[in-house]
């Protein structure tokens, strides 16, 4: 276990936020709270844009971090902490709360919130402990796509029954769950395509659902 430094010398904590791979993994937390707060009154449309930018603010933290010269250990070590924080709000809680809000609160949708939250507080802190697998791939499916494969769901919310769609909604959370926590290699999407992929899948997907909401 590595010695803590005596209080004396240790940063202020508001100190890490002036790094900026960190504020853009902490406007990445917006986002998510701001999704939480849409799914819970009922704007499902917001909610959805919140998820895939708090995606895309989540990827840009590691780019800027790589490119960000002169930083510590300790902002290293603190932006890999925060950043794992702030993924399980993103990419477990705020799924959790829209499946249960779009589900009206109903209670056979409680077991499904709860497993997509654990297994994502599981995912991440394996990858915590343990890291990739090698340079490409890792044990268990990333919890950022629990947001990819959520967002594209709801495009078609508008041609499905309500009924139909809450059980799909339903076995997706389920199933990404699971292959959260899988013992299954996956790989690492990474470099300028895929985040250029990423960047056009959510802005497209946000002009999608600006339309529809308004």
């Amino acid at each position: 276990m590595p010695e803590l430094q005596a209080p004396a010398t240790r940063p202020r904590i508001v100190s890490f936020a002036q790094d900026w791979a960190n504020l853009c993994s902490l406007a990445g937390l917006v986002c998510a709270v701001l999704g939480i707060y849409f799914a819970i009154i009922g704007l499902f449309l917001p909610a959805l844009i919140a998820l895939l930018w708090a995606t895309v603010f989540d990827w840009s933290d590691g780019i800027i971090a790589r490119r960000t010269a002169g930083r510590t250990t300790e902002q290293r070590a603190f932006g890999v902490q925060l950043d794992s924080l702030i993924d399980i709000v993103s990419f477990s809680v705020l799924p959790a709360v829209i499946l249960l809000s779009y589900g009206e609160f109903r209670a056979y949708l409680v077991p499904g919130a709860i497993l997509i939250v654990a297994a994502g507080a599981l995912r991440l802190s394996y990858f915590n402990v343990f890291g990739l697998l090698d340079d490409s791939r890792y044990v268990g499916l990333a919890v950022d796509n629990n947001a990819i494969a959520l967002t594209f769901l709801f495009v078609f919310s508008d041609v499905l029954s309500y009924p139909v769609f809450v059980t799909l909604l339903y076995f997706l959370i389920v199933g990404l769950a699971v292959m959260n926590v899988a013992n299954i290699r996956t790989p690492k999407l990474t470099g300028p395509s895929w985040y250029s992929a990423l960047v056009v899948y959510s802005a497209t997907l946000s002009l999608v659902f600006s339309w529809r909401a308004f």
